[in-house]
């Protein structure tokens, strides 16, 4: 990923769902940003500009559902356990914030990411290249959920990294899109939704749409999260500009984004002491965000009924 900064995984590879934890190796700014209508986050008041706090201690991704945010506790436990959190006296309150996708549809509902798998996706982290693909919070991802799971296709987690004057932009993207994804460098459709169950053919979502096809009826399938995190300095409200201009990577890269039964989630981490423009910054986070979407389908892997964007 970028120094000053950790990735770790928790995967039930049988039911189909995970977590992941991202953790400063020193307490960070942080902003969010929330997009669409059916967004399921955790501490985000926290991150608020307005907000006693100055500082947050990691991020959780999750599958499952708002079931899925218990993992917050365990990331939460290994932290207060290592002295890590807001100084209050008789112990430390760690500061974590989360964000959910919805994957109980894809393995089996009953496995949700719970307290024991926060705890052993913090004891995972580590620095370097975060593992891709269907690890983690991307481990029940999928995308193209116009016709629902019967044409949809693997979604997945990914990570870019991109360097500016030298501050380190990174970002680590879970990927469960109700639209489809496209390649942010060309236009082209890389993985979404099919044109028959067992079909290999892309109908792209936005043109289906926009041609007077119906939008898709609530259902919980959504959602696309992640953190853009970065070496430079930022105060709260800068961290906040970086993951509005960032979330531009979404539209990039997703076709469409933001979609009513979308909960798209963005937040940002200021780890280091570099100096950098803000609005450069954001121009990178953007970018790294669409390049880790993409990603993120192209290193998923295939389950029946579920093709892989390396299938097509």
């Amino acid at each position: 990923m970028i120094p000053g900064l950790r990735v770790g995984h928790a995967t039930d590879a049988v039911g189909l769902t995970g977590c992941t934890a991202i953790l400063p190796d020193r307490p960070a700014v942080g902003a969010v940003q929330v997009l669409g209508r059916a967004a399921g986050v955790y501490g985000i008041e926290f991150l608020d500009p307005r907000h006693l706090a100055p500082t947050t201690h990691g991020v959780v991704l999750s599958g499952g559902s708002a079931f899925g945010l218990a993992s917050v506790w365990g990331v939460m436990q290994y932290l207060e356990e290592r002295g890590v959190g807001f100084p209050v006296g008789v112990t430390v309150v760690p500061l974590v914030a989360g964000a959910i996708i919805f994957d109980l549809g894809v393995g089996d509902h009953r496995a949700r990411p719970d307290r024991a798998m926060g705890y052993a996706a913090a004891a995972a982290a580590l620095p370097g290249p975060v593992t891709e693909g269907n690890v983690g919070a991307g481990t029940g991802a999928t995308v193209g959920k116009l016709h629902g799971h019967e044409r949809a296709m693997r979604g997945g987690l990914g990570a870019a990294v991109a360097e500016r004057a030298g501050v380190t932009v990174g970002a680590v993207m879970v990927v469960n899109a109700v639209g489809d994804v496209r390649d942010p460098e060309t236009g082209r459709l890389i993985a979404g939704a099919r044109d028959a169950r067992d079909g290999r053919r892309l109908i792209d979502t936005a043109a289906a749409l926009s041609a007077g096809a119906p939008r898709p009826a609530f259902r919980p399938m959504h959602t696309t999260i992640g953190v853009v995190a970065t070496t430079a300095v930022l105060t709260k409200e800068e961290a906040q500009r970086v993951a509005r201009l960032g979330a531009q990577g979404f539209e990039r890269a997703l076709s469409p984004p933001h979609l009513d039964t979308d909960g798209d989630t963005l937040f940002c981490l200021s780890v280091g002491d570099a100096r950098g423009d803000v609005g450069a910054l954001g121009g990178a986070a953007a970018e790294v965000v669409a390049r880790a979407i993409a990603r993120a389908v192209r290193a998923a892997t295939s389950l029946p009924g579920l093709p892989a964007a390396r299938d097509l």
